[in-house]
């Protein structure tokens, strides 16, 4: 892709997200009131820490997907309940990034120190646990049970999903199963919860509370594999880091996969060879071979496949308020594929 349109690729997916955000910015802004509100209920010896998380997160796309699923108009969805319901996922997504940055020994999130980093992995693993019980103790002021117990199962799968990624590394599984399995767990599971949960907070039926999950669970698996083909494809300068990392923290990722089942029997055994052995241009090589098959093209079918199927639950909802605001998160993360030179 030429450096021009790139440019206008960067400036469509640009426009996309600010016509997502734009209507729950206030929503948002009521969000961060409400989560730094919680800072001071927390003890004295780690409200620094946790304030320090909460200042270095990303663009909020969860409660933003509470946000949309119970939609009824830019007033109305400001609801306090809808509020809290975004700081609580809010919080067990922080918690999450929390410990997997002590598991890479990650040094930099959002082009800030970790908190592992800055506070040390010891204390690191104390302000995710304060994050994760604090989601729980929010979630439990619900008049009903029932968002505590989705909310605690979710978060118990999402650090099942890490723990089996973790305990993968280094190690090849041929089972595409096991991809989508992981990916399931530790990124779709809270998109799913956030769709579902924010629909049934709302007030929305039931129907709909499913049908808004399984949006969440396809947006998210297509969210991730999306983020799978930047670390391989993209532009350093457009991630502004080394392509190729999650190989080098030993996870095989989709394309990668993919790749392996191409390549000669011969010398997919060498490759694996050099990376167990720890090699360290293994990586290279690996993302040089990428270029001589159509795995880009392969992955990026899976990642539409996806977002289908996210568009394809909510069409028997079409007229339901939530449902043209949710589709539009659709087209903003299909949209971002075109920032990637390899489509090309």
């Amino acid at each position: 892709m030429s450096t021009s349109s790139q440019s206008e690729a960067d400036k469509v997916a640009a426009a996309g997200f600010a016509a997502v955000y734009d209507p729950v910015k206030p929503y948002l802004g009521e969000l961060d009131l409400f989560l730094q509100s919680q800072v001071v209920q927390l003890e004295p010896e780690v409200q620094e820490q946790v304030r320090y998380v909460f200042g270095h997160s990303g663009k909020r796309l969860r409660p933003m997907l509470v946000a949309y699923s119970g939609w009824e108009g830019p007033a109305e969805n400001r609801s306090s309940d809808l509020v809290r319901l975004g700081a609580i996922i809010e919080l067990v997504h922080l918690a999450t990034l929390v410990h997997d940055d002590i598991l890479d020994e990650a040094e930099t999130r959002h082009r800030q120190e970790t908190a592992a980093k800055k506070f040390g992995p010891t204390a690191a693993v104390l302000i995710g646990d304060v994050l994760f019980s604090h989601a729980l103790k929010l979630a439990a002021e619900f008049p009903t049970t029932e968002i505590c117990r989705i909310v605690a199962q979710a978060t118990s799968r999402v650090c099942a999903g890490e723990i089996a990624q973790t305990y993968q590394r280094g190690e090849v599984n041929y089972s595409r199963d096991f991809y989508y399995r992981v990916i399931q767990l530790k990124t779709a599971e809270l998109f799913e919860v956030a769709c579902a949960l924010g629909a049934k907070v709302a007030g929305y039926s039931e129907a709909f509370s499913v049908a808004a999950g399984q949006f969440g669970r396809h947006l998210g698996t297509a969210y991730q594999i999306f983020d799978d083909l930047v670390d391989l494809y993209a532009d350093e300068s457009m991630i502004g880091k080394t392509l190729g990392t999650d190989l080098q923290k030993g996870k095989f990722t989709l394309p990668l996969l993919l790749l392996l089942e191409q390549v000669e029997a011969a010398e997919r055994d060498q490759l694996l060879a050099r990376f167990k052995s720890g090699d360290s241009s293994v990586a290279a090589d690996f993302i040089r071979r990428l270029d001589d098959f159509p795995i880009f093209e392969e992955v990026a079918d899976s990642f539409e496949a996806e977002l289908a199927k996210a568009t394809a639950a909510l069409a028997p909802f079409k007229d339901l308020p939530p449902v043209a605001a949710m589709q539009e998160i659709a087209h903003l993360v299909r949209a971002q594929l075109a920032r990637i030179p390899a489509l090309s």
